[in-house]
């Protein structure tokens, strides 16, 4: 693991050049443009991991997106059906916009007083707080999604389905009946055709 800081990025800027894809694919932009900014360190920590990656990624995805790929891909995760359906299902509760409080709102971790927060809208007091508590834990800001996708794994609902999200070779709707288990959706919303459009654009990283 190499870590860098903004500041080693700031000549690339300045210069009108390129910033070197490795860098860029691992800035979490939740740590800037906020409605409502948080106390983060002087100089945000860039880390690029140096080992090659060889799960599913697509072209178009944002940054959050290929963060969320690569986290499933290190959980164990394989099958594109599985991943497909996991992303449209963060995608219709968030967006994959981190900082997102119920209704839209865009504000820090500590601001969102009513509904859910964050990219699967932890909703409860429990999981809620729980968040709060295991990104300090890890010494993260809970409102990226480092810490998130970090805490995700660790919640006691996801443990339940993701032996199912391991089992390889079934259907959408079959991953999807599990992830309805996972997150207890009241809304269906468009998680579904989510879930099919990413299925059309998970390639497998070479």
């Amino acid at each position: 693991m190499i870590k860098t800081t903004l500041a080693a990025i700031l000549p690339f800027l300045m210069i009108g050049s390129s910033v070197p894809n490795e860098v860029v694919s691992k800035i979490d932009t939740t740590l800037v443009n906020r409605d409502t900014p948080i106390e983060t360190p002087a100089e945000a920590v860039v880390e690029i991991e140096v080992e090659k990656y060889t799960g599913w990624t697509c072209e178009g995805c944002t940054i959050q997106e290929q963060m969320a790929l690569k986290a499933f891909h290190d959980q164990g995760i394989t099958d594109k059906y599985a991943i497909a359906a996991l992303m449209g299902n963060i995608k219709q509760e968030s967006l994959f916009i981190p900082d997102i409080c119920e209704g839209g709102a865009r504000v820090a971790y500590e601001h969102c007083h009513t509904g859910g927060y964050g990219l699967i809208q932890w909703t409860t007091t429990s999981r809620y707080d729980g968040l709060g508590r295991h990104a300090r834990n890890i010494g993260k800001n809970p409102s990226t999604t480092e810490a998130q996708l970090s805490y995700l794994f660790t919640e006691y609902q996801w443990k339940r389905v993701e032996p199912y999200m391991k089992t390889p070779g079934k259907s959408i709707e079959w991953y999807m009946k599990h992830a309805y288990t996972w997150l207890g959706w009241g809304i269906h919303g468009e998680r579904t055709d989510y879930a099919y459009n990413y299925a059309r654009e998970l390639y497998k990283a070479s």
